[in-house]
């Protein structure tokens, strides 16, 4: 059974940097497009960023671009969304997810292998 797992989720004080990991088993992510997605009560799933499977090509939200980074490492089958600055509008639930696609997009659909979120507040 395929599950990705998130975790580096806390609560932390604007300004500052949090590292989120996704790993799994039963995949190989090198081959998908994994991509974060945030949430927060009351609102739609939110694409944050995403890299794809094929040429590790990156896309961002507006505006995450210039505190986020998303990266791969194939050794440790695992994706890494490191959050920099942080501010209060970064606070939520995050995801990642997979999807065997060509490139990356930054909406649910296409995504079949989510995980079950960590918590991300930024709160002074």
């Amino acid at each position: 059974q395929v599950q990705l797992v998130e975790s580096g989720g806390a609560l932390v004080e604007p300004g500052r940097s949090v590292r989120l990991s996704c790993t799994t088993s039963g995949l190989t992510l090198t081959r998908f497009a994994v991509a974060w997605f945030r949430q927060v009560p009351g609102k739609e799933r939110e694409g944050i960023s995403c890299i794809s499977g094929n040429d590790d090509t990156t896309h961002y939200t507006d505006s995450v671009k210039g505190r986020f980074t998303v990266s791969r490492d194939g050794a440790k089958n695992a994706v890494f969304l490191e959050m920099e600055d942080v501010n209060p509008g970064d606070t939520g639930v995050y995801y990642c997810a997979a999807a065997a696609i060509w490139g990356c997009r930054l909406v649910p659909t296409p995504y079949d292998f989510w995980g079950q979120g960590t918590q991300v507040t930024v709160s002074s």
